[in-house]
């Protein structure tokens, strides 16, 4: 893909990794007498241009020879990429999606680009290496979608604004550009643009809003991307493929039989279901050929040489390392190296050998107390960073309900919690971190937020926050019981709550028919009674920012819980309203705060309002399951 004139750097690859590995070793990696290229693309099995090429039709490749060079497609679609990898990985390009207008304010080019890949096929777009862009300063962007199952939509979006072009950094935060990633599993996706003013008062430096699905690593944001964006026309952007539906661990449960073939093994996909097959180390090539997968002959690799201290010799999957005559070892400089043998003086091989011993036995004694030094010092880096010195004078300085309740975590307390945050631990992912499920040694089942990232210049308002958030003692808030300050980004731990959210039980049709009028206005009285908690009786107003059905937990005897305080603010006594960057949740934004920016606690009422309805009519704060309706967020945000 050309770039023409402009900052955004999309360092692609001219030679795609497969086919430099395979020039390289002279591997095959297509079946015999099956095209391996298309133009300039490789084509590996399982993959295949033709009958007995591919694994099955849904790896068909078709080669369109009207293009000079010809390009690759996917089957039978329009759908062209330029690269697939035999980890898993394919490479397309997409369309951006363009909102420009003339200086009048008047719409000069609008897009709305989609892609939707083959619904019964192996492709899903990858949620690990994409992530969804706008850049603009009067800029509105939507993502929607939808899983394999077209009743399962999705939806995401972000806002971008400013009002000056030396105002904007250097970074994709929100002011001039804005990211959030993506959800796992999709197969569809359609990108959407407005404005709130049609770029009048900015039009000199910013005529367009763009939105677009690119791969995270080719992407970087500069100022200048406001306007020479519009000469862009497509980025990058990887879909994930694997075969079959299956895992490794169902095959291997229930003895099935899988592609992976001789020196390879079965591997889980990062996204969707399925399988992929890798070669064993010591082994390179196409794991799902037979006699795929060849011995690498370590011993070509002059840094591998170069660790022999004799002569290398290569072997299946390894390499060893003679030892000249008159000695014996393993050979290595990074091992035990070639020692003499023994001499006949047993006295002097046994003090030798206690020598060595001791010395190293000394070595790994130090090596082991540096490295538990070094980890200390870091832990209390950490620690002093994260305002944990702060903290604990702040706590001593309080009485009662906050010194009994409130811990500071050590990380090794948090690590043994959740098995060293294991994925089976997970309880949900968000853009701002990811929430455990942990078990304290005292037997009490907590929660444990980690975040992605944290303002350092911040620290000491983060620090007042986590206080008042300790004093917060109503039965119907998640309790915080005490946070981890020795890692590179805080933990937060809360109390735990099992009957999941109002979200689930307001529109998951298992559990709507046990949800009754009575259970739906006792929690609609008991979150109001905490949004009246919040910004009125407790000690400085909190105002929550982030009222939403899935915010709001819920017990076994339906007593709900307020929940996630990560984008909640502290409003002074002296004070009404917020200047802030918009944060929440498309379709539970006040309006009014969404267009002045300016927050106060009838923000979370407004959120709350929505809440509401939702409860009352079980529809969703968005919805796109009929093309005449789009929920909640359609009928209240734009009536208002």
């Amino acid at each position: 893909m050309r770039i023409r004139g402009m900052a955004l750097q999309f360092t692609i690859t001219g030679v795609l990794l497969l086919a430099a590995v395979t020039a390289a070793t002279e591997l095959p990696i297509a079946k015999p007498g099956c095209q391996d290229r298309c133009g300039n693309v490789s084509i590996p099995y399982p993959f295949g241009t033709g009958e007995d090429c591919y694994y099955d039709s849904k790896f068909l490749i078709t080669c369109n020879h009207s293009f000079n060079p010809p390009q690759a497609f996917i089957g039978k679609s329009d759908l062209n990429f330029t690269e697939i990898t035999l980890d898993g990985k394919l490479r397309l390009t997409q369309y951006i999606a363009k909102d420009c207008y003339n200086r009048a304010g008047a719409p000069t080019e609008s897009n709305t680009p989609w892609i939707n890949l083959p619904p019964q096929g192996p492709y899903v777009f990858s949620d690990t290496d994409n992530m969804f862009v706008a850049i603009g300063c009067d800029t509105y962007a939507e993502l929607q979608g939808f899983r394999e199952d077209k009743n399962d939509t999705y939806v995401v979006g972000c806002i971008s604004k400013c009002s000056n072009e030396k105002y904007v950094p250097n970074t994709c935060s929100g002011i001039g550009c804005c990211q959030t990633s993506i959800a796992k599993g999709i197969k569809y996706f359609e990108v959407s643009l407005s404005s709130y003013t049609n770029h009048t008062g900015i039009w000199e430096f910013n005529p367009c809003s763009f939105a677009f699905i690119i791969e995270e690593k080719q992407f970087s944001f500069f100022p200048s991307n406001l306007s020479d964006l519009k000469e862009v026309s497509e980025v990058p952007i990887i879909v994930d493929w694997s075969i079959g539906h299956n895992n490794c661990e169902t095959l291997e449960k229930n003895k099935m039989s899988n592609a992976c073939q001789g020196q390879s093994k079965c591997h889980d996909p990062e996204n969707g279901s399925g399988y992929i097959c890798k070669c064993l180390d010591g082994f390179q090539g196409n794991p799902y050929l037979p006699n795929g997968c060849r011995n690498i002959n370590e011993c070509s690799d002059p840094k591998v040489a170069r660790n022999c201290s004799h002569n290398c010799i290569d072997t299946e999957g390894n390499y060893t390392c003679s030892c000249p005559k008159g000695y014996h070892g393993d050979g290595r400089i990074d091992g035990e190296r070639c020692i003499r043998n023994r001499s006949s003086v047993i006295q002097v091989a046994v003090g030798i050998a206690v020598g060595l011993t001791s010395l190293l036995m000394g070595i790994t004694w130090l090596y082991w107390g540096y490295n538990k030094w070094k980890l200390m010092k870091l832990k209390e880096k950490f620690f002093r960073q994260n305002g944990g010195l702060m903290l604990e004078q702040q706590l001593s300085r309080r009485e009662g309900p906050v010194t009994e309740t409130a811990k500071i975590f050590s990380a090794a307390e948090l690590e043994k919690a959740t098995d060293k945050y294991h994925e089976s631990r997970i309880l949900g992912r968000g853009g701002f971190g990811t929430v455990y499920k942990g078990t304290l040694t005292d037997g009490r089942t907590v929660a444990i937020k980690k975040s992605k990232t944290i303002d350092h210049s911040q620290i000491e308002q983060f620090i007042n926050e986590v206080v008042v958030l300790y004093q917060i003692n109503h039965r119907n808030v998640v309790k915080l019981l005490g946070c981890c300050l020795e890692t590179e980004v805080p933990l937060l731990v809360y109390e735990y709550v099992a009957n999941g959210t109002l979200y689930d039980h307001i529109h998951d049709k298992s559990k709507v028919s046990a949800f009754t009028w009575e259970i739906r206005l006792k929690i609609a009285s008991e979150t109001a009674g905490v949004l009246s908690y919040l910004h009125s009786a407790a000690s400085v107003p909190i105002i929550h920012r982030d009222v939403k059905s899935t915010n709001i937990l819920l017990d076994n005897s339906y007593t709900a819980k307020v929940s996630d305080f990560g984008t909640s603010r502290l409003i002074p006594l002296d004070q009404v309203e917020l200047s802030t960057m918009v944060q929440g949740t498309l379709g539970y934004l006040d309006p009014e705060y969404l267009h002045t920016s300016q927050l106060t606690d009838k923000s979370d009422v407004y959120s709350f309002g929505v809440v509401l309805v939702e409860l009352l009519t079980g529809m969703k704060a968005i919805s796109f399951d009929k093309p005449e309706g789009r929920g909640i967020y359609r009928r209240i945000f734009f009536v208002h």
